[in-house]
């Protein structure tokens, strides 16, 4: 879906121009009472990266480098135009893989870590995970078939609101025209209900509305036909409604216990409760749409546009942390004290990942990656490595 430029008015409706706005009304605004003088508030403190050394990594020297390097390398196919990247870039296309000690050379001394920190000044943060589902569908709907796995509909408008405002780098708004105004996209709910114009725009439909679901928060994911034919797909674009978790639902209505409020204690609460579950899924206003990926890709893509890696791929939040950089994550495995510290690249984005120690960490494909990341919520501690002699900057 191409982005369109929104004409002024739209964007004053909504109110994302300050100015240029006026005469765009009949009747004008009262003037607003004088605010009371207070002391002028100070600007939100970002989040910092701080230099510090290798020692400074948890059991650093106990990670296989050697597994990460392939991913870097998926990393520089976007990074190596950008002049801090071109250096590094070219040199790990020289390392041999087969050779663990050349590989942590090259780490060593061709990047330096940065202690990644909160805009409150804390190191620590939200780890969880996430995976890439198998469903089983069909390209025509049927009695077994029912759910459908839409593409984007002609009717979503995607704008770059760096035209408009350029301090809002990298954000979009997504919504629809309703006469000459702009207003939201349908949620889940009124797209369910067939007020979308998405008729048509069926890719497959699949037998489990649950398992379609947790597709779209996914965010990519394989499905087999009837035939034995895997179709993989992908994220296309979104409605543009903010995220809300249903496993808090649940718990806030007192029907889940915290720690069964993972993936599969809500897919267990469904089957539970069949009659209840349309509307809980309807609690999340969110909804995805996908596209068809080529059979030859090796694995679901990214923001970053390149395959993730299982165990190697984390989703960040890209308006704080550089996308695509390498970064060594120290945290704990799913539901356990034990340590998971490992080097990591940054590939990947999702609209619940928000913050500066945040990561969505990727195992891979199927019913034991399922597992670990439907169970994975466990704090964490983020450091990036960027290449010698630059510094890593918010984007």
């Amino acid at each position: 879906m191409q982005s369109r430029k929104w004409p002024t008015l739209a964007l004053c409706m909504l109110g994302l121009l300050a100015s240029g706005c006026a005469g765009l009304t009949k009747t004008p605004a009262p003037e607003p009472a004088p605010a009371p003088a207070s002391a002028p508030q100070p600007p939100p403190r970002p989040p910092t990266f701080q230099a510090t050394d290798w020692g400074a990594l948890p059991d650093w020297g106990g990670d296989n480098l050697a597994e990460a390097l392939p991913a870097l390398l998926l990393s520089c196919g976007s990074l190596k135009s950008q002049p801090e990247w071109q250096a590094t870039c070219a040199a790990a296309a020289q390392i041999p893989s087969v050779d663990p000690a050349a590989v942590r050379h090259f780490f060593e001394s061709s990047f330096v870590p940065y202690a990644v920190h909160n805009a409150d000044g804390s190191t620590d943060g939200l780890v969880t995970g996430y995976y890439e589902p198998l469903l089983r569908g069909s390209r025509t709907p049927g009695k077994t078939y029912r759910f459908p796995v839409y593409g984007v509909p002609d009717d979503l408008l995607v704008v770059e609101l760096t035209e408009a405002l350029p301090n809002l780098k990298g954000m979009r708004l997504r919504g629809r025209l309703q006469g000459n105004k702009v207003v939201p996209y349908y949620t889940r709910a009124e797209i369910e209900r067939g007020e979308a114009a998405v008729r048509g725009r069926e890719i497959l439909w699949v037998d489990d509305a649950v398992e379609l679901f947790f597709l779209q928060v996914q965010g990519s994911g394989q499905v087999k036909l009837p035939s034995g034919e895997i179709v993989r797909i992908g994220f296309a674009e979104h409605n543009g409604h903010p995220y809300n978790s249903i496993g808090r639902v649940l718990v806030e209505r007192g029907e889940l216990p915290q720690d069964k409020a993972s993936m599969q204690g809500i897919k267990q609460w469904g089957k539970q409760n069949p009659d209840l579950l349309p509307l809980l899924l309807q609690q999340n206003p969110a909804y995805v749409f996908f596209r068809e990926m080529p059979s030859s890709s090796p694995g679901p893509v990214g923001a970053l546009g390149v395959a993730l890696t299982p165990a190697r791929s984390v989703a960040v939040d890209s308006s704080v942390m550089p996308l695509g950089a390498p970064v060594f994550l120290s945290s704990t495995w799913p539901l356990s004290a034990r340590p998971l510290n490992r080097l990591v690249l940054a590939q990947d984005t999702g609209s619940a990942i928000k913050g500066a120690v945040r990561a969505d960490f990727f195992w891979g494909f199927g019913d034991e990656a399922g597992q670990l990341a439907g169970r994975m919520r466990q704090s964490g501690r983020m450091w990036v490595l960027y290449p010698r002699g630059f510094e890593p900057r918010l984007p």
